[in-house]
């Protein structure tokens, strides 16, 4: 397959799973696949962008939390709260003590249990609260934050698709992912995300790569914990990362030194 013409495919791929865009889906396979969950930081840094300028332009006319509230709603309405159902169904499979097929028994099932409501509250309670403080710092340094952890979420997407790392069901959005991202794609991701945060916190440069990187940490030593139990990722468990990614992100770049 032509190279541009699986990056076309990649594009489609990562804008469909990630975001609401009425992209017409191209070609799905192992290939665009892989295109795709390497792009993923791109499509969340676009993503940010759009949800730090809602930030800031309802903030001029509204208080700092209810400015917030509205970007987190939009947040998930632009990506049809996909990923935090998945963050749900996850945490309600942990919980449960549960291992292999009995575990992911646990998160085909369509309600969301105690543990996955507690999960949805305190991450959706933390990323309200980092947005109201955000919502007022300078606008450059606001906007930078939005986008690089809104990017960092979906870059722990990117690594848990990383070679090695295998698919708990033969079938499913984990089975066409596991894998697929390859060491040089992930370094380069890591080093654009990086960069992309070193605006957030003005007068400490190395804050925002500092809480990229130790949010990456946190979802890698999470990731290795839950293909224990599982087996491997599937598509919840790649929404739950990218949920918990992206709020570790915002709350390092609000802690103050």
């Amino acid at each position: 397959m032509p190279t541009e013409v699986r990056l076309a495919d990649g594009i489609r791929l990562a804008l469909t799973t990630f975001t609401t865009a009425p992209v017409r889906a191209g070609r799905v396979d192992r290939a665009a696949a892989g295109a795709a969950m390497a792009l993923a930081p791109a499509v969340g840094a676009l993503l940010g962008a759009l949800l730090g300028a809602v930030l800031l332009l309802a903030a001029a006319v509204a208080p700092p939390l209810v400015a917030a509230g509205v970007t987190v709603a939009l947040g998930a309405l632009l990506t049809r709260g996909l990923h935090l159902d998945g963050l749900a169904d996850t945490v309600d499979a942990l919980g449960s003590y549960r291992r292999g097929p009995a575990a992911l028994e646990i998160m085909k099932k369509p309600d969301v249990g105690p543990f996955g409501v507690v999960a949805l509250v305190v991450v959706l309670l933390l990323q309200a609260a980092v947005l109201a403080e955000l919502a007022g710092r300078s606008r450059p340094a606001a906007l930078a934050a939005v986008v690089a952890a809104t990017a960092a979420g979906r870059l722990g997407v990117a690594l848990a698709c990383r070679r090695g790392v295998p698919a708990a069901r033969p079938e499913g959005l984990g089975a066409l992912v596991a894998g697929t991202v390859g060491p040089v794609a992930l370094v380069a991701g890591t080093a654009a995300v990086a960069l992309l945060a070193v605006p957030a916190v003005p007068d400490r440069p190395w804050q925002g790569p500092l809480a990229v990187l130790a949010a990456l940490a946190v979802a890698a030593g999470l990731l290795r914990h839950l293909v224990r139990r599982l087996g491997g990722i599937t598509g919840d468990v790649l929404g739950a990362l990218l949920e918990i990614v992206t709020t570790l992100s915002y709350l390092g770049l609000v802690l103050s030194g």
